[in-house]
Formats: C-alpha cells, structure tokens, sequence
C-alpha cells in the first residue's frame, strides 16, 4: 500500500529546507523552526494541515516584514520545485492579503506558481475582491509562462479540488468565461486541460453556458476543439441531446429504441465480497446502414451509506465504426475500497450503454468479507 502523501513532510525533508534557508539568512533558527514546526501534534496532522504548520512556523523564524521574509524564500525558491514546496504560495496566502502587499503578492504568486502552484493561494484573493482579482487573471492569461497561464484558469475554477469553493463564480460564471476565451486555443495541453476542467466545473451548475460556448467554439482550431471535448465529458457521460448530436454520437433509426440490434450482458459471479472482482462480457450488434459513432459504457448503481444509489458510468470505448460491426468485450470491476470510493453490501445493477442509452443489464450481490 502507498505511503500516505502527507509523509514527504518529514524530519529529512524539513531539516534539508531549513538548511537552505540557513545558506542565505544566517540568522534562521533551524531548530527552533523545527521544534515548532514538528511539535507533539504533528504526527496527527494531515497533509494540508502540515502544509500550513509550515507555513505558520516560517512566518514565525523568517524576518518579522512580509517584503523581508519573501526576499528570503526568493532567494531559494529555484531550488525548491515541485508539489511539497506548496507552503510558498500559502505563504502568501496567509501573510501577503493585506491591500498594503498587494503589488508584492500578486508578484510572489506569479513567481511562485511556475516551482509548486498558486492555483489555492489566489482563492482567498478572490473571495476578497474578486472584481480586482479577475482583472489580474486576465492579465495572467496572456503571460508567455505557461505556468502562469494556467493560474489564470486553474486559480478561478468554481469547484477546484481540494481549494477552496468559490460560491459567487458557481453562481454566476461570467466573470470566468473572458479568461476562457483567451485560453481557448492556448499551444499548451497543460493550459487546455485547466480550461476543460474549468469548463466541467461550470457544467454541474450552468450547463447551458457550456453548451452554448462549445458550439460557438467547435471547429475553430484543434486545441480548441480538444477543450470542448474534454470540457463536455459530463454531459456526454449524461448524454445530454443537445452535446451528443454536437460531437456526432448516432441517435437510434426511426421506429427503433436503439442503436444495436442486439445487447448482451454477462456478469460472473453475481455474488462479490467486497475487495473481489466481477467479469463483465459483452456484445453488442451495431444497426445496419451507414458509419456511427458510438460511446459504449458500463454503469453501476452504487449503494451508498443510507441504502440509497449513485450512478457512475466506466468507459468501454469511444469511436466510429461501420454500420453492422459486432462489437465484443471483456472488464474485470475491482469491488476495492478507494480513497474515493467506499463500498456497501447489497445489490448493484450493472447497465451496458450505448451512447448513454440501457440495451442491457445484469446484477451483481456484494457482501462484506
């Protein structure tokens, strides 16, 4: 099983850090900082709250002025990439929102995005003034950086993972969409990812925005139309009409309920305990007639906590195939608990569908081990 991801802030990795600022601020308390920082609470703490203990511990042995104490980590911060030196941004966050650092913050974030990612740090900001901070993201969205340029995206997503939520965008989204625009067709998938997640972000609440920016965008450059593909995966995976018929998905033959003239789905063993596995088969027999594109999934009717279900749908395959193509298959389902996932005794219904629509079904019983 994986280390925990909390466990990269340790005693090793804090001493190395402290050492390194020990080489350009000699006045720098490596112990202290470490004794504070590693108290008798630690061990408890999670990740993001490690994160913050850190933070809380520089701003405590770094040099008591904001300016002073950024100059320090300024000087180190090309040797201190990647996601544990997330505690820089937060640095910034949680000393630099006073209006009197603005200018130096807004700096600090950009500077410090392209070593770990501000994309949590700008939130707080936002949530202060978002007018003022929507402006600055503009401005970031045509910075040469790429890193950068992701903030701009990445910062203002309305339900970013793991930052915090911001209720007036999930409101209204408009304030977002001219970062969009000038993304769209951005040369790195490194943006354009950001831009699509954006974009499914604001599906959960404002789906007909989105449907509405990916017709005027389709066919506009490759880039683009790689964002409203991926930026609609929420709506294709719903198969909602509107975006099916826009990405070219077949409909059923009039006069017929489906696509396929024939569905099968095989489900072994019916009874799982939970950490089993399931083998689903397959086969489906495509209508006769010309070329369609056709989306084949599996869904699962989880039962959850309170005896209720929740529908989560698996990608099988995604393509244009002939018209009478048979198509077979075989997916193992792993019934393992996941940090994301926990599983609950009873009965789940497992669909096959085509292009959002049920051809079949079948049922498998899980139980506790």
């Amino acid at each position: 099983m994986a280390e925990p991801l909390k466990h990269m802030y340790n005693e090793q990795f804090l001493r190395g850090f402290s050492e390194k600022i020990h080489d350009v601020y000699d006045a720098f308390d490596i112990d202290g900082f470490m004794d504070t920082a590693m108290d008798d609470t630690w061990e408890a703490l999670e990740l993001k709250a490690r994160m913050r203990r850190i933070t809380i511990s520089l701003g405590t042995f770094l040099p008591p002025g904001y300016k002073d104490a950024l100059n320090v980590l300024f000087k180190i911060d090309n040797s201190c990439i990647g996601f544990p030196y997330l505690f820089f941004p937060d640095f910034v966050e949680v000393y630099g929102q006073g209006e009197e650092h603005w200018a130096l913050s807004m700096k600090a974030l950009e500077r410090f995005t392209s070593k770990s990612s501000a994309e949590f740090a700008v939130r707080p900001f936002l949530l202060r003034d978002p007018v003022r901070m929507m402006s600055q993201m503009l401005k970031w969205a045509g910075h040469p950086q790429e890193h950068v340029r992701r903030l701009a995206s990445e910062g203002c997503r309305p339900r970013l993972p793991w930052g915090q939520a911001l209720p007036m965008f999930k409101h209204d989204p408009s304030p977002i969409l001219p970062v969009l625009e000038l993304l769209k067709a951005d040369p790195s998938l490194y943006v354009r990812k950001s831009v699509a997640n954006n974009l499914n972000d604001i599906v959960k609440d404002h789906p007909s925005v989105v449907i509405d920016i990916s017709r005027r965008w389709k066919g506009m450059n490759p880039h683009t139309d790689w964002i409203v593909r991926h930026g609609c995966r929420t709506l294709i995976r719903k198969a909602d009409p509107e975006i099916m018929s826009l990405f070219g998905y077949a409909e059923p033959m009039e006069g017929t309920a489906s696509i396929s003239t024939f569905a099968s789905l095989s489900v072994q063993p019916t009874t799982v305990p939970i950490g089993g596995i399931t083998e689903l088969r397959y086969e489906l027999h495509i209508q006769d007639g010309e070329q369609a594109h056709i989306r084949v999934e599996y869904g699962i009717d989880f039962v959850k906590a309170k005896g209720n279900t929740s529908r989560k749908s698996f990608l099988l395959s995604d393509k244009t195939v002939p018209g009478g193509t048979i198509l077979k298959g075989v997916r193992n389902h792993n019934w393992m608990d996941l940090t994301t996932r926990r599983h609950y005794p009873g009965e789940h219904r497992i669909s096959l569908l085509v292009n959002g629509r049920e051809v079949a079904n079948g049922m498998v019983d899980i139980i506790e081990t």
